[in-house]
């Protein structure tokens, strides 16, 4: 007697048939940072999508060979079960997008080269702030971050001129209507200083062009250093200066994945090459602090 080889059950072979075509091309598309799934399927509806040659549609796979042009650009889209998340400590004067029509250096320059994927930014700083920029290959979890309704906390240190009240504190927590409508912070802490020049923590729940300058502003203040120092849980260290950046753990990167609100991904490392690189800018800047402390 022959014995019978079990069959697969439907539902199982459905998912094998489904992998074997690919995956989703919104979803593909997602990833790379040009905007969120829904987005991207209207981009494909009003035919901005080409797949091989032809114009995508709705429903469309596509797996790791297919050539996919955007408004005919040619895409690299990142690993599907990979994700990498590094942190960049963005001097002032230097702009957020990756290429500047007035030749100004731009926050891509100094961070590491990827093979495939690209780097997409999670917010961005206006040219006069520094601080804590993250970046992931990811744009899915990057747009998931950046919509209004993940209501992440962004921590800024703030220098401001002029003279400050408790009524001022009182009304920039409560919301002042600017422009682009109310806004507020949601909490304000005493950093420090005296006289004109007074230093405080405050926290955003969201990421509007140049809001906290506008805040001090509406009354009658003017801030003349600025700093982020905190993205939801993850602080800046210390140890990162300007121009540097600096892998996440994978308890960071599940933590943003967390407040995502999407499931982690495998979390790729750094190369060799680029932690030598990184120790080797670590180390300069030791070399230096301790040269300075021997000639005092």
């Amino acid at each position: 007697m022959v014995a019978k080889t079990p069959q697969q059950p439907k539902s199982e072979a459905l998912r094998d048939d489904r992998a074997k075509e690919g995956e989703k091309l919104h979803k593909v598309l997602a990833r790379t940072g040009l905007g969120s799934r829904r987005e991207m399927e209207r981009w494909i509806e009003r035919g901005r999508v080409v797949v091989n040659g032809k114009i995508a549609r709705l429903g469309d796979r596509v797996d790791g060979r297919a050539l996919i042009t955007v408004d005919g650009r040619s895409l690299s889209p990142a690993p599907e079960a990979e994700t990498r998340c590094i942190l960049y400590h963005k001097p002032t004067g230097e702009v957020c997008t990756r290429k500047d029509p007035e030749g100004r250096r731009t926050v891509f320059e100094r961070l590491p080269k990827l093979k495939s994927g690209r780097w997409i930014s999670i917010g961005r700083l206006d040219f006069n702030t520094s601080g804590l920029l993250l970046f992931s290959t990811d744009g899915e979890l990057a747009n998931s971050l950046m919509h209004p309704s993940a209501n992440i906390e962004r921590e800024y240190m703030v220098r401001v001129m002029g003279k400050v009240d408790d009524d001022m504190l009182q009304r920039m927590v409560e919301g002042v209507m600017l422009e682009d409508g109310v806004a507020r912070f949601s909490d304000i802490q005493d950093g420090g200083g005296s006289g004109i020049n007074r230093w405080f923590y405050v926290v955003l729940m969201e990421g509007r062009n140049r809001e906290v300058r506008r805040l001090w502003e509406s009354q009658g203040l003017t801030v003349s250093r600025l700093k982020r120092v905190r993205y939801g849980d993850v602080f800046i260290p210390s140890k990162v200066k300007q121009g540097q950046w600096v892998e996440l753990e994978r308890q960071e990167v599940k933590s943003l994945y967390r407040m995502a609100g999407l499931e982690l991904k495998d979390v790729k490392r750094s190369t060799a090459k680029e932690r030598e690189v990184m120790d080797r800018q670590f180390g300069k800047r030791r070399g230096r602090a301790e040269t300075r402390k021997k000639s005092r």
